[in-house]
């Protein structure tokens, strides 16, 4: 059983370091139907091809003759057909890269599916400016003095509270998407205990 997979979706391909050191030192790469085109040009190899496959070109389709998983179900996007995939096929966690850029509304979407992964495989979603994790529960961050930290609240009940943060927040809920925003780390690490939901962190490279 491979622990990890990077599943690459159809936005814009990386091109900060630390997303690509994930495409080289992936145990297994998943590419969202068409993502397989840009990983391909960037030369690497996929392993797996997930989606209706209506945009995989037509040489790449003769290449991976055998990897590529046909899903035409249309109550999912690609990205959590290729998520699904890899929790059917027993991985245990999940980098998420390609899923900004391009298009401002399939990034804020692709965002908020983590909320939807998060309870049955461990995931994350790097970009070319930091990384978003989904918490169900209280959870301590490795950070830096300075780091630009936001929060984002899957739900209105979500209760939080934060410890070593510039802007405390204590027993507080958002009621809305940009009230966790714009904080920023005090120390190495920073802690968030939550109640009653779903929390998305960002945190700046």
């Amino acid at each position: 059983m491979k622990k990890k997979a990077v599943v690459l979706a159809n936005g814009a391909f990386p091109t900060h370091h630390i997303p690509l050191a994930e495409l080289e030192n992936a145990d297994l790469i998943v590419c969202c139907d068409g993502a397989v085109n840009k990983l391909d040009a960037a030369g690497f190899m996929a392993d797996i091809i997930v989606g209706d496959l209506d945009s995989v070109q037509g040489h790449l389709k003769e290449k991976y003759t055998g990897k590529m998983f046909h899903s035409s179900d249309q109550e999912t996007n690609d990205l959590t057909k290729a998520v699904n995939w890899c929790i059917n096929h027993e991985i245990a966690e999940v980098v998420i890269l390609g899923a900004t850029g391009l298009r401002d509304d399939h990034m804020i979407g692709n965002v908020f599916l983590l909320p939807t992964y998060v309870g049955h495989i461990a995931v994350s979603m790097l970009t070319d400016h930091g990384v978003f994790t989904p918490i169900v529960a209280s959870e301590q961050f490795n950070s830096y003095v300075g780091q630009q930290v936001s929060l984002f609240s899957s739900h209105p009940d979500v209760i939080i509270t934060t410890e070593n943060l510039k802007y405390p927040v204590k027993n507080q809920k958002f009621s809305m998407l940009w009230q966790g925003t714009l904080n920023e780390s005090t120390s190495n690490c920073f802690t968030l205990n939550i109640e009653g939901g779903c929390l998305i962190v960002f945190q700046k490279y």
